[in-house]
C-alpha cells in the first residue's frame, strides 16, 4: 500500500512538473508575442493637419489624390501644422498623387513659412505659427516603435460619425490617474463662476457624472461667457513644477484655447483657425480675369470657367505681399465684378467668385480688353508700381468683335495679355469669324507663351498649372513695363558753332550710350532726335526705327550743322514735332544737351513741356548756364540736370541719368 502511495505521489509531482515546464514555455512565447507586435501603418485622408495628430513623430499611409489645391499646404520643407500632411509630402516631393507611407516628425514652429510651387502644389505663405513639420521617406529608425493608432488632438477620431455636437477637451492623461473630459461648456461655466482665475479643485469623478453644472441662460452672462472665453489661457497643471495632480487646469489672461493647442492672444492674428496668407512674394503680379459671359456659352460652361478662377485664386496664394486678382465679366459690354483691392486672401476670393452670375449678350472682347486697359489698372483699384499687369482672356469660340487694336493699346500700357480658348469655329463657322487668327494678334509675344487652347470646355481644368506658372514667371511677362520699355525719348542736340565737329561726334556718342540702356521696339522704348541751331530740325521721330541697331546706325549718321543757340526755340519745336505724335501710353522723356546760353528765353517753352507731362533733363556742358539748366529741368532740379565742364566727361553721366529714370519709374503707379 505504501509503495502505491509514493507511486502515485511521484506520477502527481511528475505531472506538476511537466505543467509547469509548459506554462512556463508557454509564457515565454507569448512574451515573445507581446515584444514583437505586428506593425500596422495608420492611414489618413487627404484633409487630416499635422497638427490635430499629438505624436510627435510617427508613419502614415496617403491615399491618392491629395494633389487638390483644397488640401491647403502652408511653408516648403518646413510646414506648418496647419498644413495637409499628405498634401505636403506631394509638395515636398516624397510622394506622388498616388499616394503611399511617409514618415512625419514635428519640430518647432517658424517665423515665415515660404510659399512655393513644387509638384503640382502650391503652398502658401505664412508669417509665423507654433508647430512645424517635417516629411521623409518611411524609413522607421532601428529601435524606435511607431504607433499602430494615432491620438488626436480632439477628443472625436476621424471616423467619429456626423451630427455630434458636442466637443470635449481631452487633456492628455497623469501617469496614475485616470483622465475626464471636461465639455466647453463645464469650461466656461466654471471661468463665469470665478473671478479671478486661479487653480481650481479637480471634481471627482463621481461628481463628474451625478453632479451638472447650470448653464447661464440671460445674454449678459453669455456676453461675459464670451468675454472671459477669449482672454483666457487654459494651462495644464501637469506641465507645472509640482502641481497636484488632484488639482483641476487653470485660466490665466493672455491666451486663447483652439482646437490645435494653446496659442497667445498675441498670436491671434497669424494663429486664427483660417489662417490668412500674406501671399507669395515670388509672384507679385496684378491680375485681371476676363471671363466670357456671352449668351452663347450656357450656364453649364459657365460654371466650369468660375471653378477655374477659384481653382487659379487657390493655387496663386493670394495675399498683399503676393499675387491680387480682379474679375471682369464682358459680354455686350463689360462689367468689374471686383478689382485688385476688394479680396486680398484666395479664401475670400473664392467665395465672390462663386457669387458672380452670368451677364449674357455679345462676345465682344476687344470691348473689353479697352475696357480693361483704360479702367482697370488703377492706383484707385488697387495697381501696385512693382507689380507686372497681368490679363487672361478666356474665350468661348471666337469673339464677336476685333481685338488686334485694343490689345495692341493694352501691350503698350505694359499689359501682358494671355488668351485661352475653348472650342473653336467648326469648318462650316469660320465665316462667321470675325477676325481670323485673333489670338496671335492680341497676346503679348506670339511664341506661344501667351496662348493656352482646349478642344473642350471639360478638359478647362488642365491648363490651370501651366497657367499659374507662366502668369508667375515674372522675368518672362516681355509685355511688363519697366523704366527701360515704357518711354518715347526725345534727345535735343544743340548743334551750334560753339561745340565744334569733335565734340559733336562726343555728344552723339553720348546719345548712342544713353540708347543701348533701353529695350527699343515699336511696342517698347521709342528714339526721336531733334538738332538746333538758330533753326530746328528733326533728325528721326518716334515711328522712323523700331530697333536698336537701325536707331544706332541712325544716330551715327546725324551730321553736324553749326551755327546759333535757340534752346526755348528747339523745345518748342521738339513738343510738336516729336512729342505730338507720342503715345498715350508712353512715358515722355526730353534729354536736353547744350554747350552754352540760349539766345532766347527758355522759361515759357520749359513750362509747356512740363505741363504737357514731358519729364526734362537738361545737361550742361563747358560755358552752359547752370540757372538755365535748373529751369529747363523738370522738378527736382537736382534729380533733372547735370553739368560737365567738358564734353569728355559726358560718359561718366549715363548710368546715373539711367538710375535716375528707373528711380522715378518705379516710385509711379503702372497706368
Amino acid at each position: 500500500m505504501r509503495t502505491v502511495v509514493l507511486t502515485m505521489k511521484a506520477s502527481v509531482i511528475e505531472m506538476f512538473l511537466v505543467l509547469l515546464v509548459t506554462g512556463v514555455h508557454s509564457n515565454k512565447e507569448t512574451a515573445k508575442k507581446i515584444k514583437r507586435p505586428k506593425f500596422t501603418v495608420p492611414q489618413i485622408n487627404c484633409d487630416v493637419k499635422a497638427g490635430k495628430i499629438i505624436n510627435p513623430e510617427f508613419i502614415v499611409k496617403c491615399p491618392a489624390g491629395c494633389q487638390d489645391p483644397k488640401y491647403h499646404v502652408y511653408g516648403t520643407d518646413v510646414y506648418a501644422s496647419y498644413s495637409s500632411v499628405c498634401g505636403a509630402a506631394v509638395h515636398s516631393g516624397v510622394l506622388d498623387n498616388s499616394g503611399g507611407k511617409i514618415l512625419v516628425r514635428k519640430v518647432a514652429g517658424q517665423s515665415g513659412y515660404k510659399g512655393s510651387y513644387s509638384n503640382g502644389v502650391q503652398s502658401l505663405s505664412l508669417p509665423r505659427w507654433r508647430e512645424s513639420f517635417i516629411v521623409l521617406e518611411s524609413k522607421p529608425k532601428k529601435g524606435v516603435t511607431y504607433p499602430s493608432a494615432l491620438t488626436y488632438s480632439s477628443s472625436k477620431s476621424p471616423a467619429a460619425q456626423a451630427g455630434e455636437t458636442t466637443k470635449a477637451y481631452q487633456r492628455p492623461p497623469i501617469p496614475g490617474t485616470t483622465a475626464q473630459p471636461v465639455t466647453l461648456m463645464q469650461l466656461l461655466a466654471v471661468t463665469v463662476a470665478v473671478a479671478t482665475p486661479t487653480t481650481l479643485p479637480r471634481p471627482s469623478p463621481s461628481a463628474a457624472s451625478t453632479t451638472s453644472i447650470p448653464r447661464p441662460q440671460s445674454v449678459g452672462h453669455r456676453s461675459q461667457e464670451m468675454d472671459l472665453w477669449s482672454t483666457a489661457t487654459y494651462t495644464s497643471s501637469q506641465n507645472r513644477p509640482g502641481a497636484d495632480p488632484g488639482e483641476m487646469d487653470s485660466w490665466k489672461p493672455g491666451s486663447v484655447l483652439l482646437d490645435e493647442g494653446l496659442v497667445p492672444k498675441e498670436e491671434l492674428s497669424t494663429q486664427s483657425l483660417e489662417p490668412v496668407s500674406l501671399g507669395d512674394p515670388n509672384c507679385k503680379i496684378d491680375l485681371s480675369f476676363l471671363i466670357d459671359g456671352s449668351t452663347s456659352i450656357g450656364k453649364r460652361r459657365f460654371r466650369i470657367q468660375k471653378q477655374l478662377l477659384a481653382d487659379v485664386a487657390q493655387a496663386l496664394d493670394i495675399g498683399p505681399a503676393g499675387p491680387l486678382m480682379g474679375v471682369v465679366q464682358y459680354g455686350d459690354n463689360p462689367a468689374t465684378h471686383f478689382n485688385l483691392k476688394t479680396h486680398t486672401n484666395s479664401r475670400d476670393l473664392k467665395t465672390a467668385i462663386e457669387k458672380i452670375t452670368q451677364r449674357g449678350g455679345l462676345s465682344n472682347v476687344g470691348r473689353a480688353i479697352s475696357f480693361v486697359t483704360k479702367n482697370f489698372f488703377s492706383k484707385a483699384n488697387g495697381n501696385r508700381s512693382g507689380a507686372p499687369n497681368v490679363v487672361v482672356v478666356l474665350v468661348d469660340g471666337w469673339p464677336t468683335d476685333k481685338v488686334e487694336e485694343a490689345s495692341r493699346l493694352a501691350r503698350e500700357s505694359g499689359i501682358n495679355i494671355f488668351f485661352i480658348t475653348i472650342e473653336g469655329a467648326a469648318e462650316n463657322e469660320k465665316q462667321y469669324v470675325v477676325e481670323p487668327n485673333f489670338a496671335n494678334k492680341a497676346v503679348c509675344r506670339t511664341n506661344g507663351f501667351y496662348s493656352l487652347h482646349v478642344q473642350s470646355w471639360f478638359g478647362l481644368h488642365k491648363t490651370l498649372q501651366p497657367l499659374v506658372k507662366r502668369v508667375c514667371d515674372t522675368d518672362r511677362l516681355a509685355c511688363s513695363k519697366t523704366c527701360l520699355n515704357s518711354a518715347d525719348i526725345g534727345f535735343v542736340i544743340d548743334g551750334s558753332s560753339s561745340v565744334g565737329t569733335g565734340n559733336f561726334r562726343t555728344v552723339l556718342q553720348f546719345v548712342t550710350n544713353l540708347t543701348k540702356e533701353f529695350e527699343i521696339s515699336d511696342t517698347d522704348t521709342r528714339i526721336g532726335a531733334v538738332q538746333y541751331t538758330y533753326e530746328q530740325r528733326l533728325e528721326f521721330g518716334f515711328d522712323k526705327y523700331s530697333s536698336k541697331p537701325d536707331i544706332l546706325n541712325a544716330i551715327k549718321r546725324v551730321g553736324y550743322w553749326s551755327g546759333g543757340t535757340s534752346t526755348g526755340a528747339a523745345i518748342n519745336f521738339a513738343l510738336e514735332q516729336l512729342f505730338k505724335k507720342s503715345k498715350p501710353n508712353k512715358r515722355k522723356l526730353m534729354i536736353l544737351i547744350t554747350d552754352g546760353r540760349s539766345y532766347d528765353d527758355v522759361r515759357i517753352p520749359a513750362m509747356a513741356a512740363h505741363l504737357k507731362g514731358v519729364i526734362t533733363y537738361a545737361i550742361g556742358v563747358a560755358w552752359a548756364a547752370q540757372e538755365e539748366l535748373e529751369v529747363i529741368a523738370t522738378h527736382p532740379a537736382r534729380d533733372h540736370s547735370f553739368f560737365v565742364d567738358e564734353f569728355d566727361n559726358l560718359y561718366q553721366y549715363v548710368p546715373r541719368i539711367i538710375q535716375n529714370i528707373c528711380t522715378e519709374f518705379n516710385s509711379q503707379p503702372r497706368n
